[in-house]
Order: structure tokens, then C-alpha cells, then sequence
């Protein structure tokens, strides 16, 4: 399945987990899958509401313990490493995804190691509630490849505990690095002033500690060390005093006046739990690709302005049939068309296989459903000659390809990392030249044009010996036959 999420107003982790549960996804296992991770400690609390004239899905977050521990992100990626049968193999990988990401973030953000970030206290189960359970429904929903839209981040500063800081506030803007961001709103309003997102998304919880945005956040307490506290101590304070302050203070974007050192401006629209599930589960920035819509989610943050629906939505549908000629290939098309932009890349350095046995394993990765394997000649480490064998897997079917690398090759790893592709529209027409049908492979530009047509050389070879003639000589007769059609 494909999905688009749309953040143009916004994101935060309980938004997001609230559109993929209105698109379908089954709350009371997502409920299931976290009691195996913490069990007794969280709630979700599902409810349909409204905001600014729109009906939505918020699913709230209610903390069942009192003293939750802290946790820091290489105590959060040994939990999930470590995870139950219950947990999902695919809902533990986006969520180490997620939370890398995000502790990558708010390291760099501190000056600390990744691996030493705070999650603190409520905050903590917070963000792992809304990661994991939008990882778990991002599952459920069998979501392979994702765009995401423009990401609306807000506008102005913010109070903090060591002061005003800027929106977006440091984290959300490292998250931000490499995806295109509005400040404010995508689309301003006409006629009445309206504050819009002025208070921020209030994505918090109704703990009764006070948070601006509980989940993503903690506490907000000072506590002195010299860690990361992944953002939670000067943001949670930032939006406990944004609700006491004036509206001009607040950072709406009609503001007339505001404290010093605090300009004005729209407030907080992405949260970093909110930004690290958008840059964690979207391949890649865009408009909605072509894709038949089968289902729409619509998630609701704590706030409601009229004029202002505070939600994000995801589409989620299948990509639609391609406009092939009449005879066309229909799986080879089919198999054109779903050809993500982003993919993952396995690789593994091989020096002990025999070499009459390569072509067998490039095929059988193909015949898996690897988008692409090849082979790369490399030197290893005291002059041995190796090969370093590289696959591409659709998003969903890496760990598959990847046990099946290694039986194949008998390595014992496989490195993995997310790449990102620049494709062509494809397609696949035929044609037929001395009685012998062969495909034509179509790309077409952004603008829909026709850029190329190439005969398949495997149809080519096959059409080649069955007439007694060389491959050489069934290729040129199929291009001549291509630049006549």
C-alpha cells in the first residue's frame, strides 16, 4: 500500500497515530502490542471530535503509573531490540527508525552522545506510546512506501525554561534538515482575524502535570545534569507558561505586542515525536503521487481554532493502472509502475563463494522481489579478492531479502541503509518484429512526455534464437521497429 501523509498544518506523534487509526488500523492490538513492551503503563483513549468544522480521530495517552523511570535511547533501543514475539519484527524496525532519529536530533541538539538523550518520566511512555503505536498501525495498514507533504513548523518563540527559544525549536529543526518546511501556515487566511495555530498544536495529555506537549516531552524538570533531556525540560515548560500568557503573547501571527524577547508569530506546529515519525515513515517530499485512494485518516490535535483544523491527514490507496497500449505486458507494466522512490539498499562482502554460483544468487534475489541486485568486484583486507553483492528491497521486504542474501551467499550480516531514487515513469508496450513479440520498455518525463523507448534485451536474445540470427542484428530490426511506431 502506498500513503501520503499530509503535515501542512502540522504534525505531532498523537495526530499521526490518530489519522492511521481513522484509516483503519485496530487500536485495541496497538493497546495489546504496547502492554507487551510496558505493560500497565499506558492507555490509549480513543475519541471522534471536531476541529474547526472537520471531524477527526484523537486518540489521547493516559499515563497509569506514577513514577515512571527514565530512559535514555540506548535503554529505549535495547527494550525494542529485546522486544516480545507479541511486538512485530516490522513495528520494532520503523520504531528504532523513529527513535533514532529523533535522538540523532536532540543529541546535536545538546552537544551529547545519541545514545545518552532522557526520555523523562511520563514523557518518556509518552513518546513511546504515539511512536510505537504509529509504527504498529503504519504495520497493520501494510503501508510499503510514503511521501510526505511540505512541513508547516509554526513561527515565533517560545518561553523555556532557560529562556525564549525560536520555533521551530532546535530539535524540530534538525529533523527538518533536507525537507521542505513553511514557516506558519502553508496558506494564509482570508478576511477575519483568526489567531489559527496561535497556541501551538497542544498535543499534551491530560495528566495533571501541566504539559504543553505531554507525549512528546517530559515534565519539564531541571534537574542539573548535563544530558539531553530530549527536549522535554525547556519545552514542556515553554508551553505550561504559554497557556497562562495573554494572546498577544502567545505568538499569534496578528499579534500587536508582545513580552521581550519574545517576538510574535503563529507558535508551535511540529513536534519532534511528530517530525521524526514524518521523516522516519516518508521516503520522500512531494504532492500526493498517483495513487487510487482507499482509505482517509484524519487525526485531531488537542486544540481547536475556528477557521484552523488542527489535524493531519493520511491517504493511503494503491498505485493506479498504467495507460499502457492495447497488448501491453500487463505484469511487466504492473511491475513498472510500482517502483517506489525510496528503497532499502543490502549489501554484504562475499569472498568465499564460488564464482560459477553468482548469477544464480542475482537471480534468485530478483525472483524475490528485489527491485535490482548486482555485483561489485572489491579487494577485502590482506589482498583477498571479493565480491560485494548488493540488492534494492521495496520498504517492508528488507529483512525477507536480507535472510535470504545470506543463506544464499552464506554471509553472516548484511549491511542496510534507506536510499532514495530519482525514477522515471515507466511502462511497457509490444511489438512485434518477424512474427517474435518483444516489450518495449516506455519512460516518461515529469510533464507526462515520452523521453525513451528501449526493447527488452531478454525478449530480444529470445527473439533472436528462435530466427537464427544474432542478438546484434534482433536488436537493431526491434529499435528500427520502435522509431517506426
Amino acid at each position: 500500500m502506498l500513503a501520503h501523509i499530509d503535515a501542512t498544518a502540522g504534525i505531532a506523534g498523537d495526530m499521526l497515530l490518530g489519522a492511521l487509526v481513522d484509516a483503519g488500523a485496530d487500536l485495541e492490538h496497538i493497546q495489546e502490542v504496547l502492554d507487551a513492551l510496558v505493560p500497565g503503563s499506558v492507555r490509549f483513549v480513543r475519541s471522534d471530535v471536531d476541529r474547526g468544522g472537520q471531524r477527526a480521530v484523537k486518540v489521547d495517552v493516559e499515563v497509569l503509573v506514577e513514577d515512571p523511570p527514565h530512559r535514555t535511547w540506548a535503554s529505549i533501543r535495547q527494550m525494542l531490540q529485546q522486544a516480545p514475539a507479541a511486538v512485530p519484527a516490522r513495528t520494532v524496525e520503523l520504531a528504532l527508525e523513529v527513535f533514532g532519529r529523533l535522538a540523532a536530533a536532540e543529541g546535536a541538539t545538546h552537544g551529547v552522545p545519541a545514545d545518552e538523550v532522557h526520555f523523562h518520566e511520563v514523557g518518556a511512555l509518552d513518546s513511546l506510546a504515539d511512536v510505537i503505536g504509529a509504527c504498529e498501525a503504519w504495520r497493520q495498514l501494510e503501508i510499503t512506501d510514503a511521501t510526505g507533504s511540505v512541513l508547516a513548523v509554526g513561527s515565533g518563540r517560545i518561553r523555556a525554561a532557560h529562556g525564549d527559544i525560536p520555533v521551530p525549536v532546535p530539535a524540530v529543526a534538525r529533523l527538518a534538515l533536507g525537507w521542505p518546511t513553511v514557516a506558519g501556515e502553508l496558506l494564509p487566511a482570508r478576511g477575519h482575524h483568526h489567531h489559527g495555530h496561535g497556541h501551538g498544536h497542544g498535543h499534551g495529555h491530560d495528566h495533571g502535570h501541566g504539559h504543553g506537549h505531554g507525549h512528546d516531552h517530559g515534565h519539564g524538570h531541571d534537574q542539573g545534569d548535563n544530558h539531553a533531556h530530549a527536549h522535554q525540560r525547556d519545552h514542556d515548560a515553554a508551553h505550561a507558561h504559554e497557556e497562562e500568557l495573554p494572546e498577544h503573547a502567545r505568538g499569534g501571527p496578528h499579534a500587536h505586542g508582545s513580552p521581550a524577547g519574545v517576538a510574535p508569530g503563529i507558535g508551535e506546529l511540529a513536534t519532534p515525536t511528530g517530525a521524526a515519525l514524518l521523516r522516519g515513515l516518508a521516503a520522500s517530499a512531494g504532492p500526493q503521487p498517483p495513487m487510487t485512494v482507499t482509505a482517509l485518516g484524519v487525526g485531531a490535535g488537542t486544540k481547536d481554532t475556528p477557521g484552523r483544523p488542527n489535524v493531519v491527514r493520511v491517504f493511503i490507496g494503491t498505485a493506479p493502472a498504467t495507460d499502457s497500449a492495447p497488448g501491453a505486458v500487463t505484469q511487466q507494466a504492473a511491475d513498472a509502475h510500482d517502483t517506489p522512490a525510496a528503497a532499502w539498499q543490502l549489501e554484504a562482502n562475499v569472498d568465499d563463494l564460488d564464482p560459477r554460483l553468482w548469477p544464480g544468487v542475482v537471480e534468485e534475489l530478483l525472483a524475490a522481489g528485489a527491485l535490482d541486485a548486482w555485483l561489485t568486484p572489491i579487494i577485502m583486507k590482506q589482498g583477498r579478492p571479493a565480491v560485494t553483492v548488493h540488492a534494492l528491497a521495496r520498504a517492508g521486504a528488507e529483512l525477507e531479502l536480507s535472510t535470504l542474501l545470506m543463506d544464499l551467499t552464506g554471509s553472516l550480516g548484511v549491511r542496510r541503509h534507506r536510499v532514495e531514487r530519482e525514477i522515471r515513469t515507466r511502462s511497457f508496450e509490444e511489438i512485434e518484429v518477424r512474427g517474435q513479440r518483444i516489450a518495449v520498455k516506455v519512460a516518461r518525463g515529469a510533464d507526462g512526455q515520452v523521453v525513451r523507448r528501449e526493447p527488452e534485451f531478454r525478449d530480444v536474445a529470445a527473439a533472436a534464437r528462435k530466427l537464427g540470427i544474432s542478438a546484434r542484428e534482433m536488436l537493431d530490426l526491434a529499435r528500427a521497429a520502435v522509431a517506426e511506431s
